[in-house]
């Protein structure tokens, strides 16, 4: 009897374990736009940026046909998550007019991110 208690034992243990490290897991998934979202400012200063270099030469606060891609709606041609985005803004698309920015905005990389915050906080899917 007290081996088949350790054995549940052990089982158990083992079970909340791997639940630990799932919870642990998904909790260091978040986005490094994550605190950018959470800040209106941080979300305000992206807007600005977006609408001066990004809309201003190439991309459209309203949909349009244009070779630049409308980036409110829930259709995203070359990549969907944060880190995507990120990627698409830093190091542009191949065969594209869309160039990649590099850490070249005025606060580098957290621009960067000040972007894929303004982009989430504005777009027209329901669960961006």
């Amino acid at each position: 009897m007290k081996l088949r208690n350790l054995r549940w034992s052990v089982l158990l243990a083992g079970t909340a374990i791997l639940a630990a490290c799932q919870v642990s897991s998904i909790v260091s998934q978040r986005s490094p736009a994550d605190p950018y979202k959470e800040d209106p400012t941080a979300v305000a200063r992206g807007g600005a940026i977006f609408k001066s270099v990004c809309s201003g030469y190439c991309h459209q606060l309203t949909p349009t046909t244009s070779d630049a891609l409308f980036l409110f709606d829930c259709t995203w041609k070359h990549g969907d998550t944060d880190q995507e985005i990120f990627q698409i803004i830093t190091t542009g698309v191949p065969n594209t007019r869309m160039v990649g920015f590099a850490d070249n905005l005025p606060e580098g990389y957290q621009d960067t991110w000040r972007i894929v915050a303004w982009l989430r906080h504005n777009s027209l899917c329901d669960d961006p």
